[in-house]
């Protein structure tokens, strides 16, 4: 990129050429081929699917068919889903980038392996339709795009959504569940190491807790996200629940208990991160997790909801506008 000063951009248009209405330079750019920064959508969007990849073989394992039939379910309303709505607005489908199979595999992933195929159904096209295209599609959307769905099945379907309620037959308890409405004398006997094999009710991804965080530290080692909002995300979520659990152990369980309960490590690395919805630069990534963090602590201590999680990064997506603001650049920057 070039830039020339009035003066010497009349020199070279000649003396009879019109000079710049303002004093300001003039930029000029080289003519293409431009450098490929190597990266695509497709490409992005396989390595996070292949990052969820363990979670959901270990998912088929622990639950079976129950458990790929949502996964296949949700992946599928929301890729025909996508293409309907690109052929009613008269454009090319931009299915086979993948983007739309990501964000139902994301929402599958909020869902018990119980939930019937029609909530599958419902909350994938939610996503897409009020999630994604409503705002134009790729880039455009305000709010993560599978937790517009999630949000929607949870407020409309709520016994659909409650895990511990589809799944009767488990062994297994939903330790937020009880946390929230028995206490903490409840879940005394659950120890970590069984909430992070995953001896817990709950979406797919906080029943594989462990598959989940190998496939988010495998998208932090191959930089596609950053440390910082998964980071601040669960910093914010055990120093809130920190605070409260030093006032009072006796009425709030330990800030390690409400990482590994739920879907909060999942939602840290898969959801938080979306990019058109969460901030760009460092500061506000930061601040954006933090404020997530501390915001499914206080839904999950003070509200009507167990695991707070993914409303949490919803509320954190409307300041995403404002933490922009905070000590902006231009672009290219240091």
């Amino acid at each position: 990129m070039q830039s020339l000063t009035p003066d010497k951009t009349a020199r070279v248009l000649g003396a009879g050429a019109l000079r710049p209405l303002t004093a300001a330079p003039v930029l000029t750019v080289s003519a293409p081929p431009f450098a490929h920064a190597g990266s695509s959508v497709r490409s992005l969007m396989l390595t996070s699917i292949a990052a969820l990849a363990p979670a959901a073989i270990m998912a088929a394992v622990a639950y079976g068919l129950p458990a790929v039939r949502v996964m296949a379910l949700c992946g599928a309303t929301a890729i025909i889903t996508e293409t309907l709505c690109e052929r009613l607005m008269g454009r090319q489908s931009s299915a086979d980038d993948y983007h739309c199979l990501y964000v139902g595999l994301v929402l599958a992933f909020l869902l018990p392996a119980a939930a019937p195929w029609w909530l599958a159904v419902m909350g994938a096209a939610s996503s897409i339709v009020l999630g994604k295209m409503i705002f134009g599609g790729l880039g455009g959307s305000p709010l993560s795009p599978a937790l517009v769905g999630w949000a929607v099945c949870r407020l409309s379907w709520p016994e659909a959504m409650d895990a511990e309620f589809s799944m009767l037959a488990s062994e297994l308890i939903s330790p937020l569940h009880h946390l929230k409405f028995f206490g903490p004398e409840a879940v005394d006997g659950i120890t970590s190491v069984q909430l992070l094999l995953g001896r817990q009710l709950g979406g797919l991804g906080a029943s594989q807790l462990w598959a989940v965080s190998a496939g988010g530290l495998l998208l932090l080692a191959l930089g596609r996200v950053r440390w910082e909002i998964p980071l601040a995300f669960l910093t914010g979520l055990v120093a809130t629940t920190g605070i409260y659990w030093l006032s009072d152990p006796a009425s709030h369980a330990s800030p390690l208990f409400h990482l590994l309960a739920g879907s909060a490590i999942f939602v840290a690395f898969f959801a938080a991160t979306d990019e058109p919805s969460s901030p760009s630069r460092v500061l506000p990534m930061l601040l954006f997790g933090l404020l997530a963090g501390a915001l499914t602590a206080v839904i999950r201590i003070y509200g009507i909801y167990p695991d707070g999680a993914p409303f949490a990064v919803l509320l954190a997506n409307l300041f995403t506008p404002m933490l922009a603001r905070i000590r902006p650049k231009p672009f290219g920057a240091r």
